[in-house]
């Protein structure tokens, strides 16, 4: 993972564990990696790595099962709560940014639709 040096590491390694739950990559229930297996992968300080844990139990996305590790909640209305967070962040910085640019909401819409058809899934 690259990382942009002007948020957080911790922060960005949440969005990134967070876009895997909600796209599937994670599962609701899998265990996740120990704090010294997810430091390796993202190449961070293993204390780093078990402040993500800790933010994540605080946000009730994941909890600990003592000596057995950290597992993904199994709420489903919670990983719904997690994805129309971070739609909400890109929309509110998409639009932000366009405004910045001396974009009006309509010209926004129309670039949106523009675009959304351009894009092939």
């Amino acid at each position: 993972m690259e990382f942009d040096n002007n948020i957080p590491i911790y922060i960005q390694v949440i969005a990134d564990i967070k876009k895997d739950i909600v796209t599937g990559v994670i599962q609701l229930g899998e265990k996740l990696p120990s704090g010294r297996d997810l430091a390796l992968k993202y190449q961070i300080n293993p204390n780093t790595a078990n402040r993500i844990y800790k933010e994540l139990e605080g946000e009730e996305v994941c909890f600990t099962k003592r000596g057995l590790g950290t597992y993904v909640t199994m709420d489903e209305e919670k990983q719904k709560s997690i994805r129309e967070e971070m739609a909400g962040t890109l929309i509110d910085n998409f639009i932000a940014g366009m405004k910045d640019l001396g974009f009006k909401k309509e010209e926004i819409i129309k670039i949106i639709e523009v675009k959304y058809d351009a894009i092939s899934f």
